[in-house]
């Protein structure tokens, strides 16, 4: 716990109090925790003003050590001020105030510097009414809260401009068909509705990734588990891509046998393999290998698992977006995408209590590498 017991204050004077509170005392539950072990900043005045309390969260936040906090008057200690610049202690007067309150509910308020934190406090009396013997205060950092405003605001920006321009194309097919439908041939409705059924199909497979995303971050991310053969279905990728126009030597499959029987969900582990496949062949170069192994599980309790690897022999990711490919919005090329979908294919692999990975494949490209327990029912175990 972070306490100095002094006798003077720091201009000379002589300061005669107690001691700071007992961790225990501190927060009011008499179990004896230690106050630097709270996640929140706590700042204790005694009934004079003068701080008795300052642990190592408040320290962090503020940037101010606690020996230099202690024994302080708290508005000097802890100069808040309201977004509109005025001091926060004299605005509240929290020992001269009304007796009747007991509170300030959770705000934003500006450290020197102008530095946002949140930021609520209680006034603790030893009776009704009676003068104030403690004012309580919690100090929360809102950059995690920023970030995730940002993340937020990055996501609608996303949104709106990749929902724009089909929906721009959609109606501007839909519109030019029905205002002169006898002036195109035949081939020109079908090329304009052959249009209008893609753009259609890319703002549904956007929609689907924004409840992805919503289901992953809320943890509502459902797996319904059958049994699943990995290597058929890494098989019916490859075939639809050489149906598409890929050469079938570009793709190589190679599957070590025997392989543990694999219980997950079949459409979400298509998903995560559309995603790194698309990925191998649209941002890589050369041939796509995909390795299906056997391999320990990822999942404490269970034996095997099962590994697929799909890597490339194009340029790879560099080595500091390593640390970035799973997160929203990365895209490793100016080559369209929303740069949701690693993020997506990382939600549900974690959902099936698996782990992905990604590194340098030995030909040099990127390398993808995800694990699936087993996860067979109980009835079969």
């Amino acid at each position: 716990m972070s306490v100095v017991a002094a006798s003077t204050a720091p201009d000379g004077r002589d300061v005669r109090r107690t001691p700071a509170p007992r961790p225990g005392d501190a927060t009011g539950s008499g179990l004896g925790i230690d106050t630097d072990q709270l996640p929140d900043g706590l700042v204790v005045a005694d009934e004079h003003g003068r701080v008795v309390c300052f642990n190592a969260a408040a320290a962090r936040i503020t940037a101010v050590p606690a020996a230099d906090a202690l024994g302080e008057p708290l508005e000097k200690a802890l100069p808040l001020e309201d977004l509109e610049g005025r001091r926060w202690w004299q605005l509240t007067d929290p020992y001269g105030g009304l007796a009747i309150r007991v509170r300030q509910p959770e705000r934003n308020l500006l450290l020197p510097g102008g530095r946002e934190v949140m930021v609520a406090a209680r006034y603790v009396r030893a009776e009704p009414l009676g003068p104030v013997s403690r004012v309580v205060v919690t100090l929360r950092d809102t950059e995690a809260r920023r970030r995730t405003e940002r993340s937020h605001a990055e996501l609608i920006a996303t949104v709106a401009h990749e929902l724009r321009s089909p929906l721009t194309s959609v109606k501007g097919f839909t519109a030019t068909l029905l205002a002169k439908w006898e002036r195109f041939t035949d081939d020109q409705k079908r090329l304009m509705l052959e249009t209008v059924d893609a753009d259609a199909d890319r703002v549904t497979r956007l929609i689907a990734e924004l409840l992805d995303i919503s289901r992953i971050d809320s943890g509502r991310l459902e797996v319904r588990r059958q049994p699943v053969d990995i290597g058929a279905a890494v098989g019916r990728h490859i075939q639809a891509y050489v149906a598409a126009g890929q050469p079938a030597d570009r793709f190589l499959l190679r599957i070590e046998q025997p392989l543990p029987a694999l219980w997950a969900d079949p459409d979400k582990v298509d998903q995560v393999l559309s995603n790194l496949l698309e990925n191998a062949v649209r941002h890589g170069e050369g041939t796509v290998t995909i390795d299906v192994t056997p391999s320990a599980s990822p999942r404490e309790g269970e034996e095997t698992g099962t590994s697929v690897t799909v890597s490339d022999e194009g340029p790879g990711i560099p080595e500091e977006s390593m640390n970035r490919v799973f997160t929203r919005f990365w895209r490793g090329s100016k080559r369209g995408g929303t740069g949701l979908g690693l993020y997506i294919v990382k939600g549900i692999v974690e959902a099936h209590g698996g782990v992905i990975t990604v590194g340098r494949a030995p030909g040099g490209g990127a390398e993808f590498r995800f694990t699936l327990p087993v996860a067979a029912p109980a009835y079969l175990a």
